[in-house]
């Protein structure tokens, strides 16, 4: 008798739901594995892969892939030599050869309609944009210099002749002139009113887009639903942007969904200084009046970004518009913006009044204080998202009263220079959420001893009726008030009540009157809550040195900000110690070494991290650290010695992708991979993938050869202006490759 088979799930799925199921898994190892199970899985793995990154050296054309047919978003911006142009892989390749490299891609991928494309020069555009007619969106890159050109906009004039489609642009990490834009979206006016998406939010325009520039533009694309721009805001400069442009685009384009606006001095993403008072020297030229038109004019408007990097006083009339004109509205980041949430008599006022946001970003507000700002988490009860920098009035009491209010919805919070912010207090005033929260931003600027024993000693009374504050929990929502605590929501019209947030938030208090609450009661504030040196929240134990060891269950990406020369050691005992589910850390570096005498020990303390057991990627931005690239004065260290400084003990975490971000010497513009860096990063034997932002000497990159599970490694000298001509002594298109040559032939483990 013949036996029965057992039945698989290709046999028991029909095709079209299985294909389904392939086409919702989005990560792209897990998609590789898919595609080795059995023929039919490698079908329709490849059947419903959308989107693909090249990585490979163009001049292996035998290597271009050409089983995906059904790819839409083509990204061909990191191609190696990284840099270099696309269509010229040595400078004796014909016109014809490189018309063959754009023709393979077009067979290859015959269904791009998002494309990605590192621009060096116009021929890339020629050769490129007649293979895919049908290009819906764009996004150049070009991190070089900006070649010169035959007649102003040529490049974007060869875009928009040959994609006729095209409904999004995206410059923002294109070097480019600004004239560059408006010449070429007045040559074509139908490609430019078909434009939905523009995103001209570039670092590397010196001054951004005057007044006159942003009318044009605005004008031209009339159906944008998407603008972001870099503009010029200082009043002290000719074209600055002002009321006169914003209405205009308020006028011009009704349809936006997302406006983001930003003075190019935002864009640079330096940390200020937490000492200064928020406000500037002038006041932008943006009046409450004219803001109060924009946003009435903008009524589908749901992402809004104005970092103008100049006064705007008063703001919170204009502010409080938005609840009303806008009810899309759900993301907000605001800079230089004064009086967003002056709260008097418990009214809220402001922002506090956009009930809706679920993500708010706050710079530079010179008069927020702590009443203030829990006045927003009152009033913006569904925030999931919250970034505060430069705010020099808030404590780590408000702070932690306004993590309190939002303890069931926030997930990721930033807190950035501000003065009274450091490690310690920032993490003390999360603790409230810290088995919520999921990605966070921290300063690493250790308190001192007496500021953590003042932290300690916290354990009384916050009184926030003494403040000017009658009615502390009251939260108005049109006509209804409610109240919260960790477990229910109630709603009612009370006045006070006795608010205690210790570990265990809980409202007390609820009385007699007719409001259902007790009027007379106060706010109790309580910092640590431990008993017997156990937490009362079950999340840790006394560690012995007055903290409360913490768990960070969910805690996903932490990022950090440290000054040179600082060390990172003190940040498991600022409240860090223990966060097992912590995957990815950012850490960037900033300051003049140049300045500094050799540090007291002898490496940052990259080894703590080993604690954190999940931890596998690590972006470890080095590249605002000023210092000498050859030889230094005496009793100082180079760039060589300080590299080592930073990177000893990278080699005892067990990271999987390292992205690093080399010191630069900006007297000779120059960001080169150190000998000692060389030997320390061999060091890292779980890595897979490495990618230097910078040069190196070809036989520095050598010693990489030695992890042997690092299958995936590239240069990239993505920052402005990048070199132009490569060192002799540097990696060139020839080393890049036969790198590249010596990394694929060894063998994988897996």
């Amino acid at each position: 008798m013949p036996t029965d088979t057992i039945p698989t799930i290709n046999d028991l799925l029909p095709d079209a739901i299985f294909s389904n199921i392939i086409a919702a898994v989005s990560d792209v190892r897990s998609r590789n594995s898919a595609a080795l199970v059995c023929h039919k899985w490698l079908l329709l793995e490849r059947d419903t892969r959308t989107t693909l990154t090249l990585r490979g050296n163009i001049r292996d054309l035998f290597m271009v892939p050409t089983c995906f047919r059904s790819i839409t978003h083509l990204d061909l911006s990191l191609l190696s030599p990284w840099g270099h142009s696309l269509t010229s892989s040595s400078s004796s390749s014909s016109f014809t050869d490189q018309a063959i490299i754009a023709h393979c891609l077009r067979n290859a991928f015959p269904a791009v309609t998002s494309l990605t494309l590192y621009a060096r020069n116009s021929l890339t555009l020629q050769l490129l944009a007649p293979q895919w007619p049908n290009l819906k969106q764009v996004k150049l890159v070009r991190w070089h210099q900006r070649p010169q050109l035959a007649s102003t906009g040529e490049e974007l004039e060869i875009l928009f002749q040959e994609c006729r489609s095209l409904s999004s642009l995206d410059l923002s990490a294109f070097y480019c002139w600004t004239d560059d834009v408006l010449v070429a979206l007045e040559s074509k006016p139908l490609v430019s009113s078909s434009l939905t998406c523009l995103n001209l939010l570039n670092p590397s325009f010196s001054e951004g887009f005057k007044s006159d520039e942003i009318m044009e533009i605005t004008k031209a694309c009339p159906n944008l639903k998407e603008f972001r721009a870099a503009c010029l805001f200082d009043p002290r400069l000719l074209g600055y942007v002002g009321d006169e442009a914003l209405v205009s685009i308020a006028m011009n384009c009704p349809k936006l969904a997302i406006l983001h606006l930003a003075d190019t001095s935002a864009l640079s993403n330096l940390r200020g200084d937490p000492e200064r008072e928020g406000f500037t020297q002038e006041d932008a030229r943006v009046s409450v009046p004219t803001l109060i038109e924009v946003f009435s004019g903008l009524p589908l408007l749901e992402e809004l970004v104005m970092d103008v990097c100049n006064n705007v006083r008063d703001s919170g009339p204009a502010l409080e518009v938005l609840n009303s004109k806008c009810p899309k509205l759900r993301h907000v980041k605001l800079g230089q913006f004064h009086g967003i949430s002056m709260p008097v008599e418990s009214r809220l006022d402001g922002v506090a009044l956009c009930e809706r946001l679920e993500s708010l970003s706050i710079r530079n507000v010179g008069d927020l204080n702590d009443m203030g700002l829990i006045a927003i988490a009152r009033g913006c009860c569904r925030l999931t998202k919250f970034e505060i920098q430069g705010c020099k009035k808030i404590t780590m009491r408000g702070m932690r009263t306004f993590v309190q209010i939002l303890d069931r919805t926030l997930v990721e919070v930033k807190i950035s220079c501000c003065k009274n912010l450091g490690a310690a207090s920032s993490l003390k005033a999360l603790e409230p959420i810290q088995n919520r929260i999921q990605r966070l931003h921290i300063d690493c600027v250790w308190d001192c001893a007496e500021e953590l024993q003042d932290l300690d000693a916290i354990e009384g009374s916050f009184d926030l009726s003494k403040l000017d504050q009658d009615e502390i929990l009251n939260q108005s929502v049109g006509q209804t008030k409610y109240f919260r605590t960790n477990d229910c929501d109630y709603g009612g019209n009370g006045k006070r009540c006795k608010y205690s947030p210790d570990m265990n938030c809980s409202y007390t208090g609820v009385g007699v009157n007719d409001n259902g609450y007790d009027n007379s009661c106060k706010y109790s504030y309580v910092l640590n809550s431990s008993y017997a040196g156990v937490d009362v929240n079950d999340n840790g134990y006394d560690n012995g040195n007055g903290f409360v060891e913490k768990t960070w269950n969910r805690l996903q990406s932490l990022s950090l900000w440290i000054a040179v020369g600082q060390l990172l050691t003190p940040l498991a005992s600022a409240g860090l110690e223990n966060c097992p589910n912590l995957e990815e850390i950012r850490i960037k570096v900033e300051g003049d070494c140049r300045e500094m005498s050799k540090p007291s020990e002898r490496e940052f303390g990259l080894s703590i991290l080993g604690n954190y057991l999940s931890l596998s990627k690590m972006h470890l931005d080095c590249g605002e650290i000023i210092g000498y690239a050859h030889t230094a004065p005496s009793g100082q260290m180079d760039l060589s010695l300080w590299e080592r400084f930073y990177l000893f003990g990278v080699g005892d975490l067990s990271l999987t992708e390292l992205d690093y971000w080399l010191p630069q010497d900006r007297d000779v513009n120059q960001r080169s991979l150190s000998l000692p860096a060389a030997g320390l990063l061999q060091e890292c034997f779980t890595l897979r993938k490495l990618f230097i932002h910078g040069t190196a000497h070809e036989h520095f990159m050598m010693f990489l050869l030695r992890i042997p599970g690092l299958r995936d490694v590239q240069l990239r000298e993505d920052y402005y202006p990048a070199p132009e001509n490569d060192m002799s002594t540097e990696m060139r298109a020839d080393s890049c490759s036969r790198f590249e040559a010596a990394v694929n032939r060894r063998r994988i483990p897996d």
